[in-house]
């Protein structure tokens, strides 16, 4: 069994779960439910960056310690991820003693194998406390920071631990040469080699006046504790979440996928593998660089006003439904956007009226016409069309080209755009009343359930609770979470006994 291990960026603790992060966080569910079909040993790690300036602040405008502000963000963001069927493997927070002790062993472990990349300098520069990051000049415009347009940027001077991060341009260039496929797609692939072509910068990797962060491990020339720069607490948590400084760390480690979004692609394709490198340790597989999820083409803030509630969205019509249109309408290489008429449409058009009616009314007539029980018939045209879909879906979800989950979805529709013409084509109503049809009547309700069987296992990770509905209710055996992706083709719902329940996306749902 091949191990199989992914991550999320651990979410920020300043503010409740956006859709931002609802979309990272289902697109990752969706790799990780694919790779258990497929047969993998998977991990998937999601969590908390719960260090840092902004999260001081936040924690002091509500007049409480930081440890109790990120302890009841934390709840927070949890019961999100239950609420929408994130089957995470590890919730990790950089507040956890384990982390910080990871964290602290990692520091000393690059400065031990790279000493001459750390160093003391006094420093000066705009900082974004939104970034958590000082900005470069292409990275302000009007005086503000192009991510956080609403926040003024602090001129900081002070004197820092520096990470000579220059010195990574020729081992960053060779490494994405080498393996063109560690950033993906190729867009971001393209911007980070577009950064290097423009010259790193060493980074400051400590704050002098921070208290709310891990004590930076290596003694100041001055002898003053410094706080650990955010960033330099955050990434070691893909490693640290594996048992790191401890040897069972090497069982998963390095891992096989960061998913994240572009806005902190830099800092996952180029400052961590320099890290990595520095500390003699082995770098990720790849990393998937995610768009962003826009209303009506502008970017979601809470900061400039455009937001949603991402559990309001969920209860509008469920959490699948929710799940469904944001990685159909939203490609998972690109940007998309996000308006309630276009999930309203799909709602109606794709779930309740392709795939709820095709399922509805197949089951019924199983019931009807053959007493529940599924009969035996021959594979049909439907079966042989379906399997080229069955192919493309694979494509889109193995990596072998990436992480296109959007087409995906494409593929399993057309396959429901068949299933809805072969049954209006057959007319089992009409055959069921001729007796001298009655192995056509077989042969058509058969190739219905089979085909809604292969729906029901290829929609899992997306729509993990519908389609465990629709498998319960086709009388599928066992879980269906327990199906294999090889066994998939050659599925045989004969015998099986339906039961219709209750509708899997009824037209009657909250829309206030």
């Amino acid at each position: 069994m091949a191990r199989f291990y992914l991550t999320t960026a651990i979410d920020y603790a300043n503010g409740d779960p956006h859709i931002g992060h609802a979309y990272e966080k289902i697109g990752a569910d969706v790799i990780a439910r694919y790779r258990r079909l497929a047969g993998d040993d998977v991990h998937l790690l999601i969590g908390m960056d719960e260090h840092g300036q902004k999260v001081a602040q936040a924690a002091a405008e509500r007049g409480i310690p930081p440890q109790d502000f990120v302890d009841e963000l934390a709840g927070r963001f949890r019961a999100m991820w239950t609420k929408l069927g994130i089957s995470y493997d590890q919730f990790i927070r950089t507040t956890d003693a384990d982390h910080k002790s990871g964290v602290r062993a990692f520091i000393k472990r690059a400065h031990a194998s790279s000493p001459d990349d750390f160093y003391e300098k006094t420093y000066e520069g705009w900082y974004c406390v939104g970034c958590e990051l000082f900005k470069r000049e292409n990275e302000i415009a009007d005086g503000k920071c192009v991510i956080h347009p609403t926040r003024d940027l602090q001129w900081t001077q002070e004197r820092n631990w520096f990470f000579r991060l220059s010195n990574y341009s020729g081992f960053l260039r060779r490494l994405y040469d080498e393996r063109p496929d560690f950033i993906q797609p190729e867009s971001r692939r393209n911007e980070m080699l577009a950064l290097l072509a423009s010259g790193l910068e060493d980074i400051s990797i400590t704050r002098a006046k921070l208290t709310w962060a891990i004590p930076f491990p290596l003694a100041s020339s001055t002898g003053e504790t410094q706080g650990t720069w955010v960033w330099f607490d955050a990434l070691p948590n893909y490693l640290t979440g594996t048992g790191y400084p401890d040897a069972v760390w090497k069982q998963r480690w390095p891992a096989d996928l960061h998913i994240v979004g572009k806005d902190i692609n830099r800092l996952h394709s180029i400052v961590w593998p320099a890290m990595l490198q520095a500390a003699e340790l082995p770098l990720p597989r790849r990393v998937w660089a995610h768009g962003f999820v826009n209303f009506a083409g502008e970017r979601f803030s809470k900061s400039a006003g455009v937001k949603l509630d991402v559990g309001e969205a969920a209860d509008r019509f469920g959490a699948d439904a929710f799940r469904y249109f944001l990685l159909r309408e939203v490609p998972f290489d690109a940007d998309g956007n996000f308006s309630w008429e276009r999930f309203e449409e799909r709602y109606e058009s794709d779930l309740a009226n392709a795939l709820g009616n095709l399922a509805s009314r197949s089951i019924a007539m199983v019931e009807r016409y053959r007493a529940g029980a599924v009969p035996a018939g021959p594979r049909t045209a439907v079966d042989t069309a379906d399997q080229a879909d069955v192919a493309a879906y694979h494509a889109a979800l193995d990596g072998g080209r990436g992480y296109l989950l959007h087409e995906g979805l494409q593929a399993v529709w057309r396959m429901v755009a068949r299933g809805n013409e072969y049954v209006d084509r057959q007319a089992p109503w009409k055959l069921a009343k001729d007796p001298a049809q009655s192995a056509a009547l077989d042969e058509t309700l058969a190739s219905l359930v089979r085909q809604l069987a292969r729906f029901a296992v290829l929609l899992f990770p997306y729509l993990p609770d519908k389609s465990a509905n629709l498998w319960r209710q086709l009388g599928g055996p066992g879980e269906l979470g327990a199906q294999r992706f090889p066994d998939l083709m050659s599925l045989d719902p004969t015998g099986w006994n339906v039961s219709k329940g209750d509708s899997l996306f009824p037209k009657e749902v909250n829309r206030e």
